[in-house]
């Protein structure tokens, strides 16, 4: 067997592969043998049809046979030989494959870039400072008391406005027909909510109790039932109540509804406790990010295209999901990845870079993860999860779960061991957070 190797462009090479005219007819005659010995053809005890009859009736399914066996074993053999280590499945290319001829084929993968890395001590890593502020704790103690909120009647008589809580019946119809599921008796709708198509609820600001209105709207055309998308539809409306909510006041005894804390002060103390948990987290991934960012700039290396763009994949496919859930429809979708698809394509680069050199230093500096790692993890899994520890095992003794588990403490030990040696500096509060 005969193997030459191109390099193309970057990671990419290219294996041409010549398999020897003897070691072809081999790979037929053993086919053949098999499927003669096997083969119940009429007129023929079995294993006793002639191998010309054989050739006739299986000659299409054996030349599918030999090339891939015949493929697995060349390009096996093309790699030890040029020693390379491919990422991911080849692309093969393969001639026509015939008895009594050399076989030929090619195969283009891309290979494991070879890492050096050559700083790592001494990078220059922004940490944020924790600053918990008393707006912020404000600012939670405003959404407990507009949960604990409740709904009370308006008494006095007036026009329905925004913060309201209406009580309605209405029916949507288009062409005078109604519409499946367009009607309700006694819904209550808070005003401003956004909980209707736009206009339904500024269109019935202004009404009185008793009062009837038709509404005259359109679907918005990303409407998620297509069949409706941008077209009109009318509301017949009746407001049966005014309902507004009554807060309850930020003091000791909203304290102890929320949690049973003792004291308006404790609940502040254990509001600040969990920001504090929640900002600590975010500074160390921005820390992490830091951190990568520098090693990255300090330690260029290329990139299989490849794994770049299943990364970049990943990366829009969660965006997209995450899009859906806020109600961003197919359009809005197309829109932002127009205008971050260069973000995108940086993003996964730095991502598989990243990797490659954390996976590097882990090996140069010994600090893969151990079963002692892993225990430790473990009880540290049952503490936060309030599982016993014999629970958090058990799901993770599935092999793939654990090593990416593996996988994810070998990368904590090295940026741990990063952040140790790096000059680190302490910044402001960024004003805006991703």
């Amino acid at each position: 067997m005969k193997a030459t190797l191109d390099k193309l462009d970057g990671l990419s090479r290219k294996l041409n592969v010549e398999v020897p005219t003897e070691k072809v007819n081999d790979a037929f005659g053993k086919v053949y043998k098999v499927l003669q010995k096997n083969a119940n053809i009429k007129g023929f005890r079995k294993g006793k049809a002639p191998i010309a009859t054989i050739k006739s009736l299986y000659e299409d399914r054996v030349q599918s046979d030999v090339a891939q066996e015949l493929v697995q074993e060349g390009y096996a053999a093309a790699l030890q030989e040029h020693e390379l280590n491919p990422i991911g499945y080849p692309q093969v290319s393969i001639q026509k494959l015939s008895e009594n001829q050399p076989f030929t084929f090619s195969a283009e993968f891309e290979v494991r870039p070879d890492v050096v890395v050559k700083k790592f001590e001494g990078l220059k890593v922004e940490r944020e400072k924790l600053v918990i502020s008393d707006d912020q704790v404000e600012q939670i103690l405003k959404n407990i008391q507009q949960n604990q909120a409740e709904t009370v009647a308006v008494l006095e008589d007036r026009p329905l406005k925004k913060g309201d809580i209406a009580e309605i019946d209405f029916k949507g119809s288009m062409n005078g027909e109604l519409l499946p599921n367009g009607a309700a008796e006694g819904h209550l709708l808070e005003i401003g909510s956004n909980q209707f198509i736009p206009g339904f609820e500024e269109s019935i600001e202004g009404m009185k109790v008793g009062e009837t209105k038709t509404v005259n709207l359109k679907f918005p055309d990303e409407y998620h039932e297509k069949s409706l998308a941008g077209k009109p539809v009318d509301f017949e409306v009746k407001l049966h109540g005014i309902k507004k909510k009554s807060l309850p006041p930020i003091d000791d005894a909203l304290a102890k509804k929320i949690g049973d804390h003792e004291s308006l002060e404790l609940l502040k103390e254990a509001i600040r406790e969990d920001i504090k948990e929640g900002e600590m987290k975010r500074i160390k991934e921005e820390e992490r990010n830091s951190l990568l960012k520098a090693l990255a700039e300090a330690n260029p290396i290329d990139v299989p295209k490849s794994l770049v763009e299943d990364q970049k994949k990943a990366l829009i496919d969660d965006f997209k999901k995450r899009l859906g859930q806020q109600g961003f429809g197919e359009k809005e979708f197309a829109e932002y990845k127009s205008k971050w698809e260069e973000d995108f394509q940086k993003t996964a680069e730095f991502m598989v870079q990243s990797t490659f050199l954390l996976d590097k230093l882990s090996n140069d500096l010994n600090l893969n993860a151990g079963q002692e790692d892993f225990e430790k993890k473990m009880e540290e899994y049952s503490k936060q999860t309030g599982l016993d520890v014999n629970k958090v095992k058990e799901f993770y003794g599935d092999a793939q779960r654990k090593s990416q588990l593996m996988f994810q403490i070998t990368e904590e030990k090295v940026i741990e061991h990063l952040i140790s040696k790096a000059d680190v500096k302490e910044v402001e509060p960024k004003k805006e957070k991703a």
